[in-house]
């Protein structure tokens, strides 16, 4: 046993050498880590690698959520959010409907509206250009922030359109960056396992791949703690990694928990705490290429955030007013918070609260 306790040991520090050092961490390392149960020496090392990166600032933004139809083609397992055309509860909004709530919630701060939906067959392109179209005409100082590389698959299918026509339309419409969804896993076993019936692995990859080529700035996310591996999580970094190589468009990487179908789920459906951490913490030292990791916290809760902090991650992501998706399978936390709720939240955990734009230009920093 002592002998185990100390190649373990052993293999720690090499990889402890590396970061500090700066040598890129394997498909080996990233596994090791997430086999191992010495989280705070994880957690450690992944704080030196985002101190190294970002100092003790920790980035958030005054955004807002933004749903326009919850109907989708798509029956992916782990979503609770979407419905079938003519099915209770499903929704479809005009902009004029959606500038009503809008108008409840905005404010001169608000810098970005974050759009996510459902892949609605029902609708041509034009109602998802004209809906952007609309958010940009009636604020134009907001960034728009919509559609994962999943919904330009799925627009390019019923447009006819290539997947950079897609973009060049939605850009000229008033779109800004590319949501990070879409992505769940990306691993075909997984995808099919999990019903994903959405852009494929290499899809969701190229798509990113020619956004970045039109000089946009993207996000990324993995949905973890279903049914992939070990390996297929350390993969999914990998391709993420090997694409931010050779485009550098991603500029934050969003691991988000999976969430049980109801608030009255027990512990033993909610992913467990030192999962979050360690996935925060690994996803930090395997993304040696991504400037940020976020600690969502309509994932994670407000307490698990503050304490994320310190194992790597970098933004807290924003206000939001109203979260849906996360909530409408069963998330714990609050579906928004303010402004100063964050610059607390950010400060509590012994960090420099920073509001940004969407692109990380500082606007203020709260010391």
């Amino acid at each position: 046993m002592s002998i185990l306790i100390s190649r373990s040991e052993q293999r720690m520090a090499e990889i402890a050498d590396k970061v500090r050092n700066e040598v890129r961490l394997s498909a080996d390392d990233g596994l090791f880590l997430y086999q191992s149960d010495d989280l705070l020496s994880i957690g450690q090392l992944a704080n030196e690698v985002n101190l190294r990166k970002n100092g003790k600032k920790v980035f958030f933004i005054e955004n807002m959520s933004l749903y326009f139809t919850n109907v989708c083609e798509a029956h992916c397992a782990f979503c609770h959010f979407r419905r079938d055309e003519g099915e209770e509860g499903a929704y479809t909004l005009t902009p004029e409907q959606m500038f009503e709530f809008i108008d409840e919630h905005y404010h001169p701060g608000m810098r970005e509206f974050h759009i996510a939906q459902g892949h609605n067959p029902h609708l041509k392109f034009d109602y998802y250009l004209e809906s952007i179209r609309s958010l940009k005409q009636r604020y134009p100082n907001v960034t728009i922030k919509a559609h994962t590389a999943a919904e330009i698959e799925f627009y390019s299918r019923i447009s006819g359109l290539s997947y950079k026509g897609v973009l060049e339309a939605l850009i000229d419409a008033g779109l800004s960056t590319l949501t990070g969804g879409g992505a769940e896993i990306l691993s075909e076993r997984y995808r099919k396992k999990m019903g994903v019936g959405k852009a494929t692995t290499d899809q969701w990859l190229e798509i990113q791949r020619v956004a970045h080529g039109m000089g946009m700035k993207t996000h990324a996310t993995m949905l973890y703690g279903s049914i992939e591996t070990l390996e297929e999580r350390i993969q999914h970094m990998i391709y993420l990694r090997e694409l931010q190589d050779d485009t550098d468009g991603f500029m934050v990487f969003i691991p988000n928990s999976v969430q049980p179908a109801s608030v009255n789920a027990g512990i033993k459906r909610r992913v467990a705490a030192f999962d979050d951490l360690k996935t925060i913490a690994i996803s930090r030292l395997m993304l040696d290429n991504i400037q940020h990791i976020k600690a969502y916290f309509i994932n994670l809760g407000t307490q698990l955030t503050q304490i994320a902090l310190t194992f790597g991650a970098s933004d807290v992501h924003g206000t939001i007013v109203k979260e849906r998706i996360s909530h409408a399978a069963g998330a714990l936390s609050p579906e928004g918070l303010t402004r100063d709720e964050l610059v607390w939240l950010i400060q509590g955990a012994g960090r420099i609260a920073v509001e940004r734009d969407t692109f990380y230009k500082e606007i203020k920093v709260f010391e």
